[in-house]
């Protein structure tokens, strides 16, 4: 028997930066996770992952990652995802350090 399919958003990194993103409703790349497209329809999230395989100029590495809705937006399924949204683990910089003093 075939799986349910779970709720995903489009995931990749920006060519440039590096950085995480995700594709929004809009169609334009976003940092902030709470601002993904949740796809919560199979057919849908896979034609929305070939159009952001397409745009090779601006990301690498799309894929569907496992979301749940949340009250503020998409949630991590999984410990890969929630590592990521959060971004790089070794200084306080980008999305580790808002919010933060250096002491």
């Amino acid at each position: 028997m075939p799986r349910a399919f779970t709720p995903k958003v489009v995931t990749a990194n920006a060519l440039i930066e590096g950085d995480v993103v995700y594709l929004t409703a809009e169609d334009r790349w976003t940092r902030d996770l709470a601002r993904a497209e949740l796809l919560t329809d199979e057919a849908d999230a896979e034609l929305r992952l070939l159009q952001a395989q397409a745009r090779g100029a601006e990301v690498v590495g799309a894929y569907l990652a496992d979301m749940r809705p949340g009250a503020q937006g998409p949630e991590p399924a999984h410990f890969r995802e929630a590592f990521r949204a959060t971004g790089p683990s070794n200084r306080f910089h980008g999305k580790q350090s808002e919010g933060l003093s250096r002491a």
